[in-house]
């Protein structure tokens, strides 16, 4: 189980990206996190594994408080929450193979990892969690040489690798193409059905909530508007959670 209780977040300058956030997510759950962009998204998800330090509030997850946690203590603790990014966050002239032996480096000796070593059972895993996306193929090319949705499989297998109980999945379709977006939403409804992972992620386009997920929060200017099924996002709601501008497509 997360437990966010009454998160802030207040910038340099006094922006308040989170305000006084509150919410639960039961293992096993996908939860979509959505609102306009700069509602405060990718700053709570950044906060629930310290990336982002928040200046207010607790976050426990299994009992344990992670804004009480030390630097060692969020090492252990990052081995089971795996990040996808909006923008992939690859290491662009590195082979895919590598990229995603990246998610293993919490487990590793440090000295071993400088030196680009992994034991062969972590190769192995790798490789099973590339042929599990579909890139496989593509494991001796560098990053760059990949599409988009190609690069966004390579991070879902990178967090694969670290056994996550948790994924913090941000904006990961925002640069995609809604084909290529389905099929990545896919891989992450997979995870989380199979393998039993509790996802969070943030999205924009309310099509791909409804089909994917189980719970919906929604933020507006750091606020918490909505929270419940996304079939009971009425058109109130929907005005609440994006202006009362805002037009519903489909």
């Amino acid at each position: 189980m997360l437990q966010i209780r009454n998160l802030t977040k207040i910038y340099e300058g006094g922006v308040k990206a989170l305000d006084d956030v509150s919410f639960d997510v039961p293992d096993g759950q996908f939860l979509a996190v959505i609102g306009l962009s700069g509602s405060g998204k990718s700053t709570l998800l950044r906060c629930i594994n310290r990336l982002i330090e928040p200046t207010e509030g607790q976050i426990l997850w299994n009992g344990e408080d992670i804004t009480a946690a030390s630097q060692e203590e969020m090492r252990r603790i990052r081995r089971k929450i795996g990040m996808v990014f909006q923008h992939f966050n690859l290491v662009h002239r590195s082979k895919v193979i590598t990229n995603v032996l990246a998610g293993r480096l919490g487990y590793v000796n440090p000295a071993w990892s400088l030196m680009n070593r992994f034991p062969k059972e972590d190769l192995a895993k790798a490789f099973k969690q590339m042929e599990r996306v579909g890139i496989a193929d593509k494991a001796y090319q560098r990053a760059d040489e990949l599409s988009g949705g190609q690069q966004q499989r390579v991070g879902i297998a990178r967090a694969l690798m670290q056994d996550p109980e948790l994924i913090l999945a941000d904006e990961p379709v925002a640069s995609l193409d809604p084909v290529l977006a389905h099929s990545i939403m896919k891989h992450l409804e997979d995870i989380n059905k199979q393998d039993g992972v509790s996802v969070l992620c943030s999205l924009h386009f309310l099509d791909i909530v409804h089909r994917y997920a189980d719970y919906v929060i929604a933020l507006n200017e750091g606020k918490l508007v909505y929270e419940g099924p996304p079939k009971d996002i009425d058109d109130q709601k929907f005005k609440d959670i994006y202006g009362r501008d805002a037009e519903r497509v489909g």
